[in-house]
């Protein structure tokens, strides 16, 4: 039996909106879905999912109608599932360890996972938010400080609130979601499915600061010494990396991180609805290869552009971009200029990006992140017109936190230094997600935030030491 496909829009009316692209399955074919699961004695599915979702039960509970079921069994152990069900990299993770895939395509978990989560949103009381809060333990009066409410703060905030503790979560910006809500632009990931999973989390009794710059208006040290027991710093990596090349300070080179936060967390796409513009011109690069390129790229589509090109210095083959988002990328008419990279941007008299300057590429020897080096080709460099360029080749962490907060150690990349529990250098602070790794997956964040609220609540409970 062929996988169920995924309703969505065409290339030619998404191409001009912010609405969702895929559309999600109806009952029906969510159940048809599922029906193709063997209920392996022994899945390893489960092996492949960060967060333990009993991927199975849930999966046998959405065959036999029993959404309620479907809904208690992922919640159990993931408080974001419309999140992970549109966003996550299900394809390298719990599908490709699905026996179905050997032969054929696996069972579409993540897209089940969605219908699951927008089965509940769509039934759910008219009041009182999610109607499946968990059952806390029994309150410890034990109090818990989250540094940011993205992916990884959520998570650990919602793991430790089910366990009984009081839980604060500290967002400097405006509205809680980290990237979920900056970086993921509407067509991917809606702001009302990112809200509703954060309200689920207040209603496990977890309280939220917006504004609230840690670092900057509080230290973690005075968090350590006024109220909290311990605390999570979940602060991610959102400060973007350049390409260090003449002309990078153009105006209309943009980093990903500023114009997607403009387009999606500021609404620029409904300019002059919200009062935050975006100036964009008719040709726009956009450099880089993986998912949040896509993203500028999309959007840049939806705003406008005549032309849209991903300029990506490997092949297509080392793309880090999700197959779909690639896919969907082509499908609305974006340009891939693989083997190619910037040496360059060039100004008009006004200081404007006008142009920028190429070489060709070849692959080389594998390097350390196992892909093909790319190196120059002598002679090969030349000017393409632009007026607009996006550079989306990753981000690194803010040094606010940890330039503020003695005895925590950071790596060479800015990174915090954890062991396997998330626990930091300085006693009672806990860390987790992309603060610790660098630029990563949304469900790898989660299933940092998940371990170190076992250890967090392990620790307050036992009062023990910090010898690891």
């Amino acid at each position: 039996m062929n996988r169920v496909s995924m309703p969505k829009q065409s290339p030619e009316v998404r191409s001009r909106n912010f609405l969702e692209v895929a559309r999600g399955y109806s009952e029906e074919q969510a159940i048809e879905e599922a029906d193709r699961c063997l209920e392996c004695k022994k899945p390893k599915c489960m092996e492949g999912c960060p967060v333990g979702i009993d991927i199975p039960a849930f999966i046998k509970a959405v065959r036999d109608g029993e959404m309620e079921d479907a809904v208690r069994t992922i919640k159990a152990k993931n408080s974001l599932p419309g999140i992970c069900g549109r966003v996550c990299p299900q394809e390298v993770q719990c599908e490709s360890l699905c026996v179905l895939g050997k032969k054929g395509a696996p069972i579409a978990i993540g897209r089940l996972e969605r219908f699951v989560a927008d089965w509940e949103s769509r039934n759910a009381p008219e009041e009182g938010g999610s109607g499946q809060v968990a059952e806390a333990l029994p309150p410890t009066g034990k109090k818990v400080a989250v540094v940011g409410a993205g992916p990884a703060g959520l998570t650990c905030a919602a793991d430790l609130a089910k366990r009984g503790h009081n839980v604060t979560v500290f967002e400097a910006l405006h509205d809680a979601g980290g990237v979920l809500i900056y970086g993921i632009p509407e067509f991917r990931l809606p702001k009302d499915i990112v809200r509703s999973e954060v309200d689920y989390v207040k209603s496990l009794g977890v309280e939220f600061e917006l504004d609230s710059v840690v670092g900057r208006l509080v230290q973690v040290d005075e968090l350590l010494k006024n109220d909290f027991d311990a605390v999570f710093l979940g602060i991610g990596a959102g400060a973007p990396r350049f390409l260090n090349v003449p002309g990078e300070n153009l105006n209309g080179v943009y980093s990903a991180n500023e114009y997607l936060t403009r387009v999606n967390l500021m609404k620029a796409y409904k300019f002059p609805e919200y009062d935050t513009p975006i100036r964009q011109g008719n040709k726009v690069a956009v450099v880089g290869g993986g998912n949040v390129a896509m993203d500028a790229a999309r959007c840049a589509v939806r705003l406008g552009a005549d032309e849209v090109h991903v300029v990506y210095r490997r092949s297509e083959a080392e793309m880090p971009a999700r197959l779909e988002e690639i896919e969907n990328a082509k499908e609305e008419g974006v340009i891939f200029d693989f083997l190619t990279n910037p040496t360059r941007f060039l100004g008009d008299d006004r200081g404007r990006v006008a142009g920028m300057e190429v070489v060709k590429m070849v692959l080389g020897e594998p390097d350390a992140s196992g892909r093909r080096r790319p190196v120059a080709e002598k002679g090969s460099e030349h000017v393409v017109d632009v007026d607009t360029v996006i550079i989306a080749v990753g981000t690194i962490p803010n040094p606010l936190v940890p330039a503020n907060t003695p005895g925590l150690e950071i790596t060479k990349w800015g990174t915090l230094v954890v062991d396997e529990n998330g626990r930091t250098t300085r006693e009672g602070v806990w860390a987790g997600g992309d603060i610790t790794t660098g630029g990563a997956t949304v469900i790898s964040a989660m299933g940092a935030g998940k371990t170190s609220a076992e250890d967090i609540d392990r620790w307050l409970r036992e009062d023990g030491s910090w010898n690891r």
